[in-house]
Order: C-alpha cells, then structure tokens, then sequence
C-alpha cells in the first residue's frame, strides 16, 4: 500500500496571514496576479467575521523533487522575497492575498469595482449594522477611498468622513486593518465614549469584540499540505484539478435538498421531465426568434427565479409583522439574499410560484417593447429581476400609459446610471418596494433619483459589455432608426431577419488610415445599429463615398434619393452634412449633443457635464480586445 503524501490540518488564520507577511509561505512564481475586486473583498472579509468557511488552502512543502520558482503573495515587504519559502501556495492565492492585504499589510488596497474601474480602498465593519442579526453582514463591509471619505452628487456631498481615528471612533466605523490588534483603538474608543451616560455605546464595542473580532481572532483554515516528496506528476494533476475548479454548492441546490424533505421536486418544476416541461423551458421559449434560438428571457437562473419569489414572502413578513406593530429592527427586511433564499419555506414558493412566473413572461414582452431581443444585447441580466417582481406585482396596470412610462423610465435609469453592475440585491429590493408606490402616486424609487449620467462618459463606451453602451443601441432602434438602405425600422421581424447588429458610421479602415485611434472611433458616438448587408454594401471606405454608392445604386441595390437617405440618417441622429464632408471631429461632438439628448429624454434627468472627475480610471482594454479587433466593417 502506497503511503499518503498529504496531510489535512488547521491553522490559525492569523499566523498564515504572518507566514505571508514573512515569506515563510509564497507562490509558485506561474500563479496569475492577485485581482479580486471590491465586491469580492467584502464577502470574504464578511464570510470569515461569521466564521463562515470560505474553503480549504493547499500547499507542497519545498525542498523536494519538484522545484518552482517563489515569490512573495502581492504587497509583502522587500524582506519577504529574501526568505526561502516552507511552502508553496497552490490554491487559496485570490484569498489569502484578499486577507492579508486588508488585515496585516496596513496599506491602502489596490483593487478595482465591478465596473472594472481601478481604486483604492480601505474596508471598514460598520459596527451596528454587524451587530444586527437581520441585516446582510455584507452590507456591514463598506469600502471607503484612499482619503477615507465617502462623497456623492460627484464630490459635491460628503455622506462619511473616516479621515481620523476620532471619527472612526464617533461614526462606530472599525478598520479592518486592526482586526488582530484591536486594542489601542479601543483605549481611543472608550476615551471618545468616556462616561456613564455612554455605557451602552462602550457595551455595543465589547459585543462586537466577541461576537466578530475574536471570530478573526480565532478564525481557522483548513489546509491540504502536499509533503516535500510528492512527485512533479501529482502536483501537476493536482494543480490542474484545483484551478479547474467545479460547479460551486448555489443556493438552489441547497434549497432543493431542503424541499425533498417535504416532498417536493424543486428541480422538476425548474427542469421539467420526460412527462412535462419545466419552467426553464417556458421562459426560454418566450419570444423566441423564428421560434427557433432562445428567447430574451433565457439566461434566467433558478436562482434568479427564486430571488424574485423570496422579496414576495419577504415583504408579506414584513407587511405582517407592521400589522402586529412591530418596528425597527423587529422588522424582517425584503430581502432576495442568500441567507432569504436558504429561509424561504416550502409554502412561501408554492403561494408564489405562478405569479412570479407570469412576471417573468411580462418582462420578456417590456424588453421587446424596448427593441432589447437578444441575450447578447440585454444590459443587466440582474435587472429583469426586480422588473419581472414588478410586473408580477402590479399585474396589468403595467400596460396603463401612465404607468408604463414611468417603468420604462426606471428601466433607463438602471441602465443608463449603470446602477445594477455590483450591490445588486439591495438595489433589487428597494426598486421592488419602491417602484410600484412610485406609480401609484409616491416619490421616485432611489434608482430614478439617484441616477446622474455623465456627458463625457459617451467617449468611453466602446466595449458590448457595457451596459449603457447596449441600452443605446436599443434607445436607437426604440426611437425610429432606420436602415440607410431599406429605410426600415428595427421591429423584432426586422432585426433578424435582416441580421442587425452595432456597426461602426465612419468605418474602422478609414479611420485608421486617417491616424484615428481605436479609442476614440470605437466609441459608440460611432456606432449604431444597421443591417448586415447594409454594412457589407458601405465597406470599409469614407462615407461621402459610401453614401454616394448609395445614391448610385448597384446590381443588387437600386439607387436612393439622396432626400430619403438623409432622412434615414437623421433618424440615427446623424447630421447627413457631416457624414458628406467625411468631418469626424464635428460629427463626433454633434452627435454626442445629439445621444446626450436621447439619454436625458428617456431617463428624465439632466446629465452632468462639469469637469470633476469619477472615483477611480478607466482600465484600458489590450489591443486584442477592442471593438475593432472583434468587428468587422464590410470586406476588407
């Protein structure tokens, strides 16, 4: 019998995080960088202040057979990359560097958002949200700039200043940094809460010092450790198997593990069976292109599904508990959440199953009244969630004008504000509970308010993973635009019957020849939607000269009014004398004016267009990467 070359044991979180510090523990020199973003870093920082596991570490001792080259976990000292390793990391890189440089490092973290914007943060647990058994711990983590201040309304408004320890201590804001070494800043803390008359604030910190700092305190890693004469074969193998990874334990899972308890086949109604189809099907059959691909609504996940039944039972529990005059924090939140998902019983599905289900359906018909058909072109899958709840909930009054317009205004400031990219459960379930007061007569839901779009930020959409670059695409088509030879408008008979897509108006070829840079022209202030033969027939050349093919005709397109085909370029917000004198500076700033006012319309807000800069800078795509890389404008 082979003898085992591994052993499985605990450690102390905190002296692996020292052994990272020291060098004691590094990396295979072939690991990919450390690039977990904000959201990332707060669920895990959350996960282990509730002792939650956040999975297993393996290492391979040094010193045997197989010899990589080390280097220290990203923001170690000089003096780390001196010391000759014990270990090597195979997996747990992403989260032991996550910990390490939010805890021991005391630096300010280099990371980026959701938005792939690159920041600088330090993390903080708000100290009673932590403390409040019915709140998301997640939404205790709170991220803050490098000065410490958290501003709004573009830097005009401060919501939080954490700049010093004192304000820290006034604000019950707790670094992460000091999670091992809590107790200077308690010594300031007790100094700022001096007093009998403070008792209870000084009672709330020695709470949260048992119930989440010992929990780091405390806190174990299981660790795999592959011993010093396993072979370059098995560490090859391993290696593989664990960066391979496989499908993650959802929630969907877990709650149908729970409902077989019951009875009931929760996969069956998601799945169906040979007997009958299930609700995946259904919805990915909706509006389905020639009745053949999938529909708009097919990327729904059980998940998703069980999201928008949760905020209904949800709410119903809140509604129930204000009826019994509970308030406060004796009221259950609205919540779509993991830990919702995990509690939602098996009777709160069945009551809302179908409803649910019908919204989803309605949601499909909205996006198509949106001109949004495809997967591919939707902006935020998250968004049809709290859509489809809406939709569910209110039935058809959705089809009222009144109502409607307000809903695809919502919609718009979702998009546009580019508000459902990260944070996406809270944002779900305040629309849920405030858009359907909003249409009965109430304030503006927090997404219409809140939503500010800047001008300049029309420059920066060239990639069709923006969400505000494919809902103006659809803003486009909703509002007329017609195809410069068909002059037909983009119906969904339209749009795949003729292949329509994003394509660039002053072509990608000319512009290069004419020492234009695929930053600028792959804006999509040089984008709109047009047929694929009509963008094979303009080719790659000016568009004077394009458009005087047009004019002209040829054997498989008859010649065009020049009146009709600057009709159909204003219908794209095109100034038709622009595109004839080949003027792309003028054209670009004209047409920004002219989206600028399409976006404001649609969302009923004013841009912003002073010059104080966003949070963060643009992460500039690789060559291979851009829109012009991955299109192509006619033949070449």
């Amino acid at each position: 019998m082979a003898a085992s070359t591994f052993q499985t044991n605990p450690f102390d979180l905190h002296r692996l995080l020292e052994d990272c510090h020291r060098g004691v523990i590094q990396l295979p020199d072939f690991q990919r960088s450390w690039v977990w973003d904000e959201d990332r870093i707060k669920s895990l920082i959350a996960s282990v202040s509730r002792a939650f596991p956040v999975g297993a570490l393996m290492s391979l001792d040094t010193g045997g057979p197989v010899n990589f080259k080390p280097r220290p976990v990203e923001g170690a000292p000089p003096e780390a990359k001196q010391m000759v390793p014990q270990s090597l990391l195979l997996d747990g890189q992403q989260r032991m560097t996550s910990l390490y440089q939010v805890t021991l490092r005391g630096k300010v973290v280099d990371t980026v958002t959701p938005n792939n914007k690159k920041v600088k943060r330090w993390f903080y647990i708000d100290i009673r949200k932590a403390l409040d058994p019915s709140a998301d711990r997640e939404d205790a983590i709170v991220g803050v700039p490098e000065d410490r201040i958290i501003r709004t309304d573009f830097g005009r408004k401060m919501v939080l200043d954490i700049s010093s320890p004192e304000k820290e201590y006034a604000s019950l804001m707790y670094p992460v940094s000091k999670v091992f070494e809590w107790d200077k800043w308690q010594d300031g803390f007790d100094k700022e809460w001096h007093g009998e008359k403070n008792e209870a604030t000084r009672e709330e910190f020695r709470a949260f010092k048992r119930q989440v700092l010992e929990t780091f305190k405390y806190y174990r890693v299981p660790v795999i450790i592959l011993d010093r004469s396993t072979s370059k074969e098995a560490v090859c193998v391993v290696f593989e198997k664990v960066n391979t990874g496989g499908k993650a334990l959802d929630a969907f899972e877990l709650v149908t593990a729970m409902y077989a308890a019951s009875g009931h086949e929760l996969r069956k109604d998601w799945y169906g069976d040979h007997q009958s189809r299930g609700r995946h099907q259904r919805l990915a059959e909706k509006l389905r292109p020639d009745g053949k691909d999938t529909g708009i609504i097919a990327a729904v996940s059980n998940t998703d599904f069980l999201h928008a039944v949760s905020l209904f039972h949800t709410r119903e529990r809140r509604k129930a508990a204000e009826n019994e005059g509970k308030q406060g924090k004796e009221l259950p939140s609205v919540s779509g959440n993991r830990q919702a998902l995990l509690n939602l019983p098996l009777e709160g599905y069945k009551r809302f199953e179908a409803q649910v289900e019908a919204g989803f359906i309605q949601a499909a018909n909205f996006l198509h009244m949106l001109h949004i058909y495809r997967i591919f072109d939707l902006p935020y899958q998250s968004q049809i969630i709290p859509l489809a709840a809406i939709l569910a909930d209110i039935g058809d009054d959705w089809k009222n004008e009144t109502n409607r317009g307000k809903l695809v205004r919502w919609y718009w400031n979702g998009v546009f504000g580019e508000l459902y990219g990260s944070a996406v459960e809270t944002r779900i379930a305040r629309d849920f509970m405030e858009v359907p007061v909003w249409l009965k007569g109430g304030p503006e839901p927090s997404t219409v308010s809140e939503t500010m779009f800047r001008a300049d930020r029309l420059k920066t959409m060239r990639m069709r993973l923006s969400a505000a670059y494919k809902g103006m695409n659809a803003l486009l088509m909703k509002e007329g635009a017609q195809d410069f030879i068909s002059g037909q408008r983009f119906d969904h008979t339209i749009f795949f019957g003729e292949n329509v897509d994003i394509h660039h108006i002053f072509p990608q070829d000319w512009c290069k020849n004419n020492g234009i840079k695929a930053s600028v022209f792959d804006s999509i202030i040089n984008k709109t939607p047009l047929s694929y033969r009509t963008n094979r027939i303009i080719g790659g050349v000016s568009p004077s000269a394009y458009l005087n093919k047009l004019e002209a005709g040829n054997l498989t397109s008859p010649p065009i009014d020049r009146v009709k085909i600057d009709g159909f370029l204003k219908s794209h917000l095109i100034d038709p004398s622009l595109l004839r004198a080949d003027s792309f500076e003028s054209f670009m700033v004209d047409r920004q004016k002219k989206l600028l006012s399409l976006i404001e319309r649609a969302t009923g807000r004013v841009a912003y267009t002073g010059d104080i800069q966003e949070d963060g800078e643009n992460v500039e795509a690789d060559d291979d990467t851009t829109e012009s890389a991955q299109t192509i404008d006619g033949p070449e």
